[in-house]
């Protein structure tokens, strides 16, 4: 039997906010868990709470009630900053928009997470010029953001997410932003890394398509998860000789 103890476990997790004179209940008892390598996609709406969930996930903001357990340590449990430093060393985030900074080059904005970590900056641009050449940008080391397409600063963000190598990313709407074959690439991307690195992948997304090629894949509906639902098979053409 393997030992393997989950990378995140969330249990009972509740998120409401205050409203006038009541409370909005956003999030209504989530409960998973993803193991070392897994993948993980949550679909919903606009508004069901998706990103809420993320950044409860992430340490970025906390329950109003349950708990988040990364790597085997209690968020509730942490300050601000060791919080903090949990994020820099066992998580990666990549989100829709790739925040990285305009004035730094690819090889400097993926460097940036191993300087914070106070890695020497030699080794931190070597670290991130080998994370640069494995999501295929191994040619656009020293290009800043506004001379690479909107595909390549998607990649710049994972390999920025990866290079400190975690034990799980968290991923919100990573493909959102991009048109349909360049956001295909970046998928294949991003489940190749998965495999070849045994990271694990959390990924909120409302593309269904994309949601599918995880192993586990769940809905936020009305401030709960439950099992994605099949498509519907199609209807039927009717007979032409009726």
């Amino acid at each position: 039997m393997s030992s393997a103890r989950p990378v995140i476990q969330a249990q009972g997790l509740v998120k409401r906010y205050a409203e006038g004179a009541g409370d909005v209940l956003v999030l209504k008892g989530i409960e998973l868990q993803l193991m070392p390598g897994d993948t993980l996609s949550i679909v919903g709406t606009s508004g069901s709470g998706k990103s809420t969930l993320l950044n409860l996930l992430g340490g970025l903001d906390r329950p109003s009630e349950g708990q988040v357990v990364v790597a085997g340590h209690d968020l509730a449990q942490l300050s601000e900053s060791q919080r903090g430093t949990l994020r820099n060393r066992r998580m990666g985030f990549i989100y829709q928009f790739h925040h990285l900074l305009p004035e730094f080059t690819a090889v400097e904005n993926v460097a940036m997470p191993l300087l914070i970590r106070g890695m020497a900056p030699a080794a931190a641009r070597q670290q991130s010029r080998d994370m640069l050449a494995a999501v295929g940008l191994g040619h656009r080391l020293q290009h800043k953001p506004a001379a690479l397409s909107g595909g390549e600063r998607q990649r710049v963000a994972i390999a920025r997410a990866l290079v400190t190598q975690p034990a799980l990313v968290l991923a919100d709407e990573p493909t959102g932003n991009l048109d349909e074959r360049t956001a295909a690439q970046v998928q294949d991307l991003m489940l190749q890394l998965n495999q070849q690195l045994g990271i694990a992948l959390l990924i909120v997304t409302h593309d269904t398509s994309f949601a599918r090629r995880c192993r586990q894949q769940l809905e936020l509906h009305d401030g709960r998860l439950q099992p994605l639902t099949a498509p519907a098979a199609p209807t039927p053409a009717p007979d032409s000789h009726a």
